[in-house]
């Protein structure tokens, strides 16, 4: 070896930027400054270096430190505020909001853009139909597929809901909307600014080129009780009334209330109809019967009991529970009523035999991991959805008491979200706790879209939405109705459709 070496081999390591520890310590404080702004770099191991500097190139893998946040936008990171701090504080959940919010912001501009037909290049309806010809693609993904390239292709347009108070628009946000089984009228409730709710009825008129008119019904009523669950009911003919449950507030007593239709509306003169009002308090669900073996028969679901009525006799009967009842649905073959609990537990009744003391009437029961928030049932009724409070969507077997499908992707904490079922178009709908509605197959359980809401998600901006295969009568198309704050939107499947009468104006995205 040669004289000097370790000299030469030195100049050549600055020659090609190599430099010491120490160096690299002092350029990286530097560059970050003092503890203030960010933790120094000396105080990190090597090991802990190159984990940094894997991350700066990308946000989602930089490592998380106690007391500090990363900025993907100015690499570097910086020190979290404690939320007791009234100037300008930066707490976690503060900067979760501000990333979710940018997030739903990017995927409004994304439905802004021109869409294909199916997020998969050349995927069209005329595609699937030849290759399903030609036998080269199964049922299964036929079937799927179709669904994909429809629902793809919606897109967002905004309503605007006529009303004999044209000078006064709607101002009040929405707070729960439900359709009837023609989904021709919406029973709507809104929040009012002082306090309490008020609620109607909208009519719908569709046409076949897509577009959807909407009219406020003449008459509106208030309230100061807060309504917990709404479903229609068919006493005189189908869905002539609708079954409210209000909850009591100070000395004003919760009751559950049946509403002839005509009631809302000015144009029938006669009288409304049957408006009766059962002293029921705190019924936190109901459910209206269509069997004939149980006609004219309701349900509502209390704290620790189910109460069955007839709404002709006002005769009851009562059953103990375990737990509140939060969800219920009765099946249409027989007088079986399915119930979901805050438990979990998902158990059924068979009207048939009211007699039995014990619990003896529970025709099946099976459970999930937390509170049932929703429950349908399929045409199928060996099959039930239910839904709960952590975010499981369940395609339950009733026979064998057995999970046979999950979807996946729903998102909920505590809130009660319902279901929406569609079979007709193959469809499953839920809307998150994340302000976020969420289309699945629900033959496979593929999702296969997330639509954003038109505004920034809050605990008070959940979307309530009604899907139809015909949105307005006969004559409606398939499509998707969501309310949010006091705004009205329409998604069609046909994103092509032609406005009809200045009643259906393009969202200012």
């Amino acid at each position: 070896m040669k004289k000097g070496n370790w000299r030469d081999r030195g100049r050549d390591r600055r020659r090609l930027g190599y430099r010491s520890d120490w160096q690299r310590d002092r350029t990286q404080e530097q560059r970050y400054g003092s503890s203030e702004a960010g933790p120094s770099y000396r105080d990190r191991t090597p090991e802990n270096r190159s984990i940094s500097n894997s991350a700066a190139s990308s946000s989602s893998t930089a490592p998380e430190l106690p007391g500090f946040y990363f900025d993907a936008e100015k690499n570097r990171y910086f020190r979290l505020l404690p939320g007791h701090n009234n100037c300008n504080p930066l707490t976690r959940g503060l900067l979760q909001e501000r990333e979710q919010e940018k997030h739903r912001a990017r995927m409004i501009t994304e439905d802004e853009r021109p869409r294909k037909k199916a997020p998969r290049a050349g995927l069209n309806s005329a595609l699937l139909l030849q290759k399903r010809h030609l036998g080269l693609l199964p049922g299964n993904s036929y079937s799927r597929l179709i669904h994909e390239v429809k629902v793809s292709g919606m897109r967002r347009h905004r309503l605007e809901v006529q009303s004999s108070e044209s000078s006064s628009p709607n101002t009040d946000h929405f707070r729960l909307i439900v359709g009837d089984s023609a989904c021709e009228r919406v029973f709507t409730v809104n929040d009012v600014s002082h306090g309490g709710c008020k609620y109607g009825i909208m009519n719908f008129r569709g046409c076949s080129r897509g577009s959807l008119s909407v009219k406020m019904c003449d008459n509106l009523y208030f309230t100061n009780r807060k309504v917990n669950s709404i479903c229609w009911a068919s006493v005189t003919h189908s869905d002539s009334h609708v079954l409210l449950c209000l909850v009591g507030m100070a000395e004003t007593p919760g009751c559950v209330s049946l509403l002839p239709a005509s009631l809302f509306s000015n144009s029938n003169p006669d009288q409304p109809g049957m408006l009766c009002s059962f002293k029921i308090s705190t019924a936190w669900s109901c459910a209206w019967c269509l069997n004939p073996q149980a006609d004219k028969t309701f349900s509502t679901g209390l704290s620790r009991r189910v109460i069955v009525t007839d709404a002709v006799t006002g005769r009851r009967q009562t059953y103990g529970i375990g737990s509140d009842v939060l969800a219920q649905q009765f099946a249409l073959r027989a007088p079986v009523l399915f119930n979901g609990c805050r438990s979990g537990e998902i158990f059924s009744i068979d009207l048939r035999q009211r007699g039995r003391r014990d619990h003896s009437w529970k025709a099946c029961r099976f459970s999930q991991d937390s509170a049932i928030t929703s429950v349908r049932i399929l045409q199928d009724e060996n099959y039930l959805l239910a839904a709960d409070m952590i975010g499981e969507i369940k395609l339950w077997d009733v026979r064998v008491t057995k999970p046979v499908r999950k979807y996946e992707g729903h998102h909920n904490q505590h809130a009660y979200l319902p279901l929406h079922v569609n079979e007709a178009e193959g469809l499953l709908m839920a809307v998150g706790q994340d302000c976020y509605t969420r289309l699945w197959s629900l033959g496979d359980g593929q999702l296969l879209r997330t639509i954003p809401s038109p505004h920034p998600a809050g605990k008070d901006m959940i979307p309530s939405v009604v899907f139809s295969s015909q949105l307005g009568g006969n004559r409606g198309l398939p499509g998707l109705l969501m309310a949010v704050r006091h705004d009205l939107y329409y998604f069609p499947y046909n994103s092509d459709y032609q406005e009809g009468g200045g009643v259906v104006t393009e969202a200012a995205y």
